[in-house]
C-alpha cells in the first residue's frame, strides 16, 4: 500500500470510530500524524474531531498548526473565512461564540496575519472592508499602515457605485468606524486638508442620516418591519436597514452628538484657535463669532486657517439648528408618516392688527356695546409669549399649541446667525458654497422650508416667492419618485400656497394674495366656530398693539388656516373699501368678514358704517346670504330708519329692479320696505347659523367676484 492509501485509510478509520469511541479515533490520528507528519489531510481531520467537539483549546492549537503547515490549502482558508465571519457579525450564537474562542487561542501575530490573508482573500469591496476593520480594531499598531488606505478604498467605492445617497454602507463603514480609530490614533499624522475632506464626509454622512425624508427609506431594504420610529429630532438613534450592512449595522445612536465630538478631534489637529474638548453647538458658534472680528488682521496663513474653522463650525451649527426648527414646524418631513400631533406649522405675517388700526370718532348711541367682561380683560403673559430677536421683528406662537416654542424659536435664531456668519465675508461664503455644492443642498426639501422662513423673516418677500417656488417643484419632483399623494405632502404643498399668500400680501399684490387663498380655502373644512373662536381669543393680544411686522407661527390646520385666510382677505379688502373712491362691492366685502370673531372688529364696522352713512346709499346684493350677524342686522335696520338718516340700502338680489317695479305700479316704495322687513326677519333666524361654514360658502360661491374685486 502507497502512503497515500496509508494515510486515507487511516483517516478512514478514524472516522468510522469517532461515534462509538472518540478517543480511539484520537489514537489513531495521532498515530498517523507521527507516521505522516506532512500530510495535510490527517491534521485537518483532527481538527475537524476537535472542532466538533467544541474543544475550544485543542481546537486552537490545531488550526495554528494547520495555518502555519498549509497555508494554502483552500479548506483552511474556507475554514478561517468561517471563524471571521462569526467575528464580524458579533453574533451570540453558541457555535459562533465558539469559534470566537478559538481564534482569540491563537497568538497575536498569528491573528493579525490571518486577518491580513483573510483580506486578500475576499473580493467583495464591503467584506474586505469589514475584515480590515476588524484587524485595525484588534491591532490598533495596524491603524497607521491600513487607516488611510481602507477610508480612501471606500470613498472610492462610494464613487465607482455611484450611489445617490451618502447614507450608503461604505460612508457609514468609514464614518462610523474607520475615522474614529484614524482619528483617536496618536501615531497618525494627516495633512490639515485631509482631515477637512474627511470632517466633511462625515458631517455630511451624519447630517443627511437625521435628515432622510419619508421617501429615503423605501430604499432602506430590511429583513423585517420595523415598528415605532421616532422623529431623528427627539429619538436617541434611528432605526433602520441600509442595504449591505445588518439591522444592528445600520444603527447610529447620538448622530449630531458623535459629529460634535469628532469637531472637537479634528479642530485639536488642526490646531483651531481656542479649541476644546465637550463643546455645545451654541458654543462653537460663539467662539467662530468672536474670531471673525480679528479674522481679517491675520496673516495670509492664519487668515486661511480661521477661515476655514468658521466655515467648518459655521456650516454645522446652521444645519444641526436648522433641522431642530424644521423638524418642529414640519416633523412629517422625518417621521415618514403624519399622526395628529405632526401637522405642519407656517410662518406667516401677523395680523393682529387687522381690526385694531382703526380710529373711529363716534358709536351709536341707540346699541348697547358693552362687551362681557372676560373679553375686555388684557391676556397675562402665560397666555402668549412672543421672542424679540433680531432685526426687529416679533414671532408669536402659541405656547398650548406648540409646547417646546422657546427652543424651537432659538433654534431658528442661531440658525439664522450662522447663515449671517457665513455670508459675512466674501471667503467665508465662497468656502461655504463649495460644501452645498458638494452636498447638493439644493435639493434638501426641508433646508429649503427654513431657507424660506428665514427669508420671510428678512422681509425679502419676493426672493421668498422664488423660494416657495423652488419649494413647490422639490415637492413634486418627491411625489413623482413616490407615485403618490400622501396626506403629508398635501399639507406640505397647502403650507407653500399659504405662505405665498402672505408673502403676496406683504408686496401689496392683493389680488395673487387672494387668488391663494382661495385656492387654500377650497382644501378646507370648516370646523366648530365657537371650538375655533374660543382657541383664536386664547392668541390674541389685547395689552397693546404692535407694529404690524411682526410673523405669527400657525398650525397648518383647517382649524387655524381658515381664520387666517378670512383675515388676510379682510386686510386686503379692507384697504380697498376706506378709499375716498366708492367702492360698495369691496366694502360689502368687508362687512361679511369682519363677521369672524366678532366683536374683535366692531370698530372697523362701525367705520364702515360711518362710510355709508356719509355716501347716504349702499348697495350689496350678497348681504342676505351672508351676512347672519345680529349685530349687524340690527345696524343696517337702523340706518333705514328716520334716526338712523334713512339711508338707501339695496341689499336684495335685483333690488333696483324692484324699487322701479313698485314706484311704476303704486307710486311709493312700500312693497321693497315690506321685502326688506321678510328679509331681515329671516336673516335673523340664520342667527345660529355655523358662521365658519356660512364664510367657507362665501369664499368658494364667489370667488370670481372676490378676485376681480381687488386690482
Amino acid at each position: 500500500m502507497s502512503a497515500q492509501g496509508d494515510c486515507e485509510f487511516l483517516v478512514k478509520r478514524a472516522r468510522e470510530l469517532v461515534p462509538q469511541d472518540p478517543y480511539a479515533a484520537k489514537a489513531w490520528l495521532i498515530t498517523a500524524r507521527t507516521l505522516y507528519p506532512a500530510d495535510f489531510n490527517i491534521q485537518y481531520e483532527m481538527y475537524s474531531i476537535e472542532r466538533n467537539a467544541e474543544r475550544t483549546a485543542s481546537a486552537g492549537r490545531l488550526l495554528y498548526d494547520i495555518f502555519v503547515n498549509f497555508p494554502e490549502q483552500p479548506v483552511v482558508w474556507r475554514e478561517i473565512a468561517v471563524i471571521t465571519a462569526a467575528l464580524r457579525n458579533d453574533s451570540q450564537d453558541k457555535h459562533a461564540q465558539f469559534l470566537k474562542g478559538v481564534f482569540e487561542t491563537l497568538p497575536g501575530p498569528v491573528q493579525c496575519k490571518m486577518l491580513l490573508k483573510a483580506t486578500e482573500q475576499c473580493f467583495n469591496t464591503l467584506e474586505k472592508a469589514e475584515m480590515l476593520l476588524l484587524l485595525l480594531k484588534r491591532f490598533p499598531e495596524s491603524v497607521v499602515q491600513h487607516g488611510v488606505s481602507l477610508g480612501e478604498s471606500l470613498l472610492e467605492a462610494e464613487t465607482v457605485e455611484n450611489l445617490d445617497t451618502p447614507v450608503n454602507c461604505f460612508r457609514k463603514l468609514f464614518v462610523c468606524d474607520v475615522l474614529p480609530l484614524i482619528l483617536n490614533n496618536a501615531d497618525m499624522c494627516l495633512p490639515v486638508s485631509l482631515l477637512y475632506k474627511y470632517m466633511h464626509k462625515a458631517a455630511e454622512f451624519y447630517i443627511c442620516y437625521v435628515t432622510r425624508e419619508p421617501s429615503a427609506d423605501a430604499q432602506m431594504q430590511g429583513s423585517q418591519e420595523v415598528g415605532g420610529l421616532k422623529s431623528p429630532g427627539r429619538g436617541r438613534s434611528q432605526r433602520c436597514v441600509i442595504d449591505g450592512l445588518s439591522e444592528k449595522a445600520s444603527v447610529v445612536t447620538e448622530p449630531w452628538e458623535r459629529l460634535l465630538e469628532m469637531v472637537g478631534v479634528v479642530g485639536s489637529l488642526c490646531d483651531w484657535q481656542g479649541e476644546k474638548a465637550s463643546r455645545s453647538y451654541s458654543e462653537l458658534l460663539q467662539r467662530v463669532s468672536e474670531l471673525c472680528r480679528y479674522m481679517s488682521a491675520t496673516d495670509s496663513e492664519g487668515f486661511a486657517r480661521c477661515c476655514a474653522q468658521i466655515v467648518t463650525c459655521c456650516t454645522l451649527v446652521l444645519f444641526h439648528s436648522a433641522f431642530h426648527y424644521v423638524s418642529a414646524v414640519q416633523p412629517s418631513l422625518f417621521q415618514g408618516h403624519v399622526s395628529l400631533s405632526s401637522c405642519p406649522w407656517v410662518l406667516l405675517e401677523d395680523l393682529s392688527s387687522v381690526y385694531t388700526d382703526v380710529e373711529v370718532e363716534r358709536k351709536h348711541t341707540h346699541k348697547k356695546r358693552k362687551l362681557a367682561d372676560g373679553r375686555e380683560k388684557t391676556m397675562s403673559s402665560d397666555d402668549e409669549d412672543m421672542l424679540v430677536k433680531g432685526r426687529g421683528r416679533h414671532i408669536v406662537v402659541n405656547k398650548a399649541e406648540m409646547p417646546g416654542w422657546a427652543e424651537t424659536l432659538e433654534h431658528f435664531r442661531t440658525a439664522r446667525e450662522s447663515w449671517d456668519l457665513l455670508h459675512s465675508h466674501q471667503s467665508l461664503e465662497t468656502e461655504f458654497l463649495k460644501i452645498c455644492s458638494t452636498w447638493k443642498t439644493e435639493m434638501w426639501m426641508w433646508f429649503r422650508i427654513f431657507l424660506t422662513d428665514m427669508i420671510i423673516y428678512q422681509g425679502q418677500y419676493r426672493k421668498a416667492l422664488s423660494s416657495l417656488a423652488l419649494m413647490s417643484s422639490l415637492q413634486l419632483q418627491q411625489n413623482q419618485n413616490q407615485n403618490s399623494l400622501s396626506s403629508s405632502s398635501s399639507l406640505e404643498m397647502q403650507r407653500a400656497i399659504i405662505q405665498q399668500a402672505s408673502c403676496h400680501y406683504a408686496l401689496g399684490e392683493y389680488r395673487m394674495a387672494c387668488e391663494k387663498l382661495l385656492e387654500v380655502v377650497s382644501g378646507l373644512m370648516p370646523q366648530n366656530h365657537e371650538a375655533v373662536k374660543s382657541s383664536e381669543e386664547q392668541r390674541k393680544p389685547r395689552s397693546k398693539t404692535r407694529k404690524g411686522n411682526d410673523l405669527r407661527l400657525v398650525p397648518c390646520s383647517s382649524k387655524s388656516i381658515l381664520p387666517f385666510c378670512l383675515q388676510l382677505m379682510l386686510a386686503c379688502f379692507k384697504l380697498r373699501a376706506f378709499t375716498d373712491n366708492r367702492d360698495d362691492l369691496a366694502l360689502g366685502h368687508v362687512v361679511v368678514l369682519l363677521q369672524y370673531d366678532w366683536p374683535q372688529g366692531e370698530n372697523l364696522f362701525l367705520k364702515a358704517v360711518d362710510k355709508i352713512c356719509q355716501q347716504g346709499s349702499f348697495q350689496y346684493e350678497n348681504f342676505f346670504n351672508y351676512v347672519t350677524n345680529i349685530d349687524m342686522l340690527e345696524e343696517f335696520a337702523y340706518l333705514r330708519t328716520t334716526e338712523g338718516g334713512r339711508v338707501q340700502l339695496e341689499l336684495l338680489p335685483n333690488q333696483g329692479m324692484l324699487i322701479k317695479h313698485h314706484t311704476v305700479t303704486r307710486g311709493i316704495t312700500k312693497g321693497v320696505k315690506e321685502d326688506f322687513r321678510l328679509a331681515m326677519e329671516r336673516q335673523v333666524s340664520r342667527c345660529g347659523e355655523n358662521l365658519l361654514t356660512v364664510l367657507h360658502r362665501f369664499c368658494i360661491n364667489e370667488k370670481i367676484i372676490l378676485v376681480q374685486s381687488l386690482p
